[in-house]
């Protein structure tokens, strides 16, 4: 017996674009909260004061080496129980990608630094620079460059992550497929669907990654 698909059962354009709002309002969000985040991280992670790495740093390699939905999971069940403060879950899924976000892009900043070739800080240094003047007009220049590729790569993760908002009732794109599922019974046609919303939103980000990638290593 052939599949009859429907797809008129599951084309709900108010609903799908709202998913979709709050898809693309979560990944905006969080990639410049977490930019921002990982960049202050990243400067303090090349500190020459342990007493400031160590607390980053067991920030960033808890939230890189723990799965993002546990975080967020935690976030909005185990955190209220500590703090007696009921966490929303918009907020509680905000705070969690976020802070993943921070965590790579922080790694990402300090990998950028230090990869930039000895002679060019014993050059500056040679020319009498201080280390923020040092880091402002050699280091950081360069560095940029070779930062701006992985970024971009996180910011294409980090729209795939949302579609873990489900698990705590944020009506992604994937939380709002459940529910229509639930609705029509036509898991085939729904999440075929997503799929290709999600391929039509992470696509032009893929391909503008790849030629960027080429155009940093010429």
């Amino acid at each position: 017996m052939r599949y009859q698909f429907d797809w008129g059962a599951v084309i709900d354009p108010s609903l799908w674009l709202s998913a979709i709002g709050v898809t693309l309002s979560y990944a905006i969000g969080t990639i410049i909260v977490g930019m921002l985040l990982g960049i202050v991280c990243g400067i303090t992670l090349l500190s020459p004061r342990a007493i400031l790495r160590w607390p980053v740093n067991a920030y960033v390699q808890f939230f890189r080496c723990t799965p993002l939905m546990v975080q967020i999971v935690w976030f909005y069940y185990a955190l209220p129980i500590l703090s007696g403060v009921r966490i929303p879950a918009w907020i509680a899924a905000g705070l969690g990608l976020a802070l993943y976000m921070g965590a790579f892009c922080a790694e990402i900043f300090r990998g950028g630094v230090i990869s930039i070739e000895k002679g060019q800080w014993n050059a500056a240094r040679a020319l009498g620079m201080s280390q923020t003047r040092m880091m402002l007009y050699i280091i950081l220049p360069q560095a940029l460059r070779r930062m701006v590729p992985p970024f971009v790569n996180q910011c294409v993760l980090q729209l795939k992550n949302t579609s873990l908002l489900y698990v705590v009732a944020v009506p992604d794109i994937m939380y709002s497929s459940y529910q229509i599922t639930a609705q029509t019974y036509r898991p085939l046609e729904v999440y075929t669907l997503a799929a290709m919303i999600y391929f039509l939103l992470l696509y032009p980000l893929t391909h503008f990654s790849k030629k960027l990638e080429a155009r940093v290593d010429r």
